[in-house]
């Protein structure tokens, strides 16, 4: 199993110091890779309508595109995962671009998650469809996949059309490879068909056993097996102690999962060498070994 870390980007300062400290230390300690969520905009809670999202204007986001690719310069080993990119509120070939980039300066280091999200204050403002977001990201996955392995791509589809064009470099992953979010069952079933990967938000593997047996059937029908296909949850530094995390990652080697990442956000810390230190701690916990 690879364990990383989530940036604790809503409790962290956008610091170009602190932010290499941060990453230089947890590829340091041993942690495969990096996972940092995506919101471009925050809504007001005070808004007419009111507001009842996890997060608000005042809640810190850096761009993960923008923020793996200065990164990618002041790293070696690291991955890097948007855990994950709301991706039917961007266009499209421009995320192409973006991917094919930061996979191209970071040498192969992406895993890029998608999803559908939540906020539709974002589709607003980014001139982007709420309601038909779900069947967009199907086109959309077409789309970018062609465009990471073909010099040339002619495609037209109900909402992209894109003629005798191709991005140049193309990255060094052909395709990079594709993690969906998402939890309700429609997510599930898209997720085996296209998907490489499952990021999870439940936050058991018992919360996730019908939602990974729903998968499971669903591979099945798509002539896939779980071999096939990874999984990626996380565990709560604020949640124990060194048996309670232990418990937690032999619960989700026991259901499948390839990937942990450690979230030390909403655990009362208030710096940045506090967050630093639980990924020591943890590390040390969990028998990380250093880079």
């Amino acid at each position: 199993m690879q364990i990383g870390v989530v940036f604790p980007q809503t409790e962290f300062p956008p610091d170009p110091g602190a932010v290499r400290e941060y990453a230089q230390a947890a590829e340091a300690l041993g942690y495969s890779h990096l996972v940092a969520y995506d919101h471009v905009l925050g809504a007001n809670p005070d808004r007419p309508g009111g507001w009842g999202g996890p997060y608000t204007h005042r809640s810190s986001f850096l761009e993960p595109f923008c923020l793996f690719s200065f990164l990618a310069g002041v790293t070696r080993r690291i991955g890097f995962a948007p855990g994950v990119i709301i991706l039917p509120q961007r266009q499209t070939a421009l995320v192409a671009k973006q991917a094919a980039t930061l996979d191209a300066l970071c040498s192969g280091r992406l895993r890029l998650g998608i999803g559908l999200g939540w906020n539709a204050v974002e589709y607003q403002a980014l001139g982007m469809t709420f309601e038909d977001r779900g069947r967009r990201m199907e086109e959309q996955v077409a789309l970018l996949r062609a465009l990471w392995t073909q010099p040339l791509v002619t495609f037209r589809g109900r909402w992209h059309t894109v003629d005798d064009a191709g991005l140049n470099p193309l990255p060094v992953q052909r395709p990079i490879p594709l993690w969906f979010g998402g939890m309700a069952p429609a997510a599930l079933r898209r997720m085996a068909r296209l998907g490489d990967g499952w990021m999870t938000n439940a936050r058991t593997p018992q919360d996730a056993a019908p939602l990974l047996k729903l998968l499971r059937d669903e591979l099945a029908l798509a002539s896939r097996t779980p071999a096939d296909f990874g999984l990626e949850a996380r565990v709560q530094f604020a949640e124990g102690q060194a048996d309670t995390w232990h418990t937690a990652r032999e619960g989700w080697q026991m259901v499948g999962a390839t990937h942990l990442a450690l979230n030390t956000m909403g655990s009362g810390l208030a710096t940045p060498d506090s967050h630093l230190s639980a990924l020591r701690r943890f590390a040390e916990a969990m028998g990380i070994h250093s880079a």
